[in-house]
C-alpha cells in the first residue's frame, strides 16, 4: 500500500450520479485520517442525481464538492496514487478500466442502480436509501479492517467478502428517520 496513514480509495460506477458519490461520501466522512475518497465513472452523467444529493444532506454528509466526473482523472499522472479501486456497479466492473498507477487492491461490491428504478415517489426514495445502506454497511467493516495486518492475498478476500454484505438482505439494518422520511 502506498501509505500507512492514510489510503487513497476510487470508487467507481458507470455514471457517477449515486452508487459511486454515496460511497465517496459515506467513506470520507467514516474514515476520516485514514481514507481519502474519490469516484468517478465510465461514462459520467455530469452531475450527481438529485435524490442522492438530498439523501445525503438529510444524513449531514457534506456535498458541496461532489461531482460526476469520468474516471479518466485518476488514470493520469497528476492524479493521486490509489490504494484501492472499488467498482460499485456491474456495469463498470465488465468495462476494460484505465491502467491504475501503483497497483492498487481492487473489489467489486455491487450494489443496485437506484436511478433506474420506477415506480411511486416512495419506491424511488427507497431505492436510494437501499443503495445507500447497503454502502454504508459495507464501508463500516471496511475502515475497521486491521489493513496493515494482513497481507496482500488476505485482504483481497476480505475485501471480496465485504462486497457480498447485504446481497442477501437489502432492506437491512440502519436505523435514522432521514432514511425512511
Amino acid at each position: 500500500m502506498a501509505s500507512e496513514e492514510c489510503f487513497n480509495v476510487l470508487f467507481l460506477c458507470s455514471g457517477n450520479s449515486a452508487r459511486s458519490i454515496f460511497a465517496e461520501a459515506i467513506l470520507n466522512e467514516e474514515g476520516r485520517g485514514r481514507f481519502r475518497a474519490w469516484s468517478a465513472g465510465s461514462e459520467p452523467k455530469g452531475e450527481v442525481h438529485p435524490r442522492a444529493l438530498e439523501l445525503l444532506e438529510k444524513m449531514s454528509y457534506p456535498t458541496a464538492e461532489l461531482r460526476s466526473k469520468s474516471w479518466d482523472e485518476f488514470a493520469g499522472g497528476e492524479a493521486p496514487e490509489m490504494d484501492f479501486v472499488i467498482t460499485v456497479c456491474d456495469k463498470a466492473a465488465r468495462e476494460v478500466c484505465p491502467v491504475w498507477p501503483g497497483q492498487p487492491m481492487t473489489a467489486h461490491w455491487g450494489v443496485p442502480d437506484p436511478v433506474v428504478v420506477e415506480g411511486s415517489a416512495t419506491e424511488r426514495h427507497l431505492a436510494f436509501v437501499d443503495a445507500y445502506r447497503m454502502l454504508r454497511n459495507r464501508i463500516a467493516v471496511f475502515v475497521n479492517l486491521p489493513i496493515a495486518s494482513l497481507d496482500r492475498l488476505s485482504l483481497k478476500r476480505r475485501m471480496d467478502e465485504i462486497g457480498l454484505i447485504g446481497r442477501e438482505d437489502q432492506a437491512g439494518g440502519m436505523k435514522g428517520d432521514a432514511l425512511t422520511g
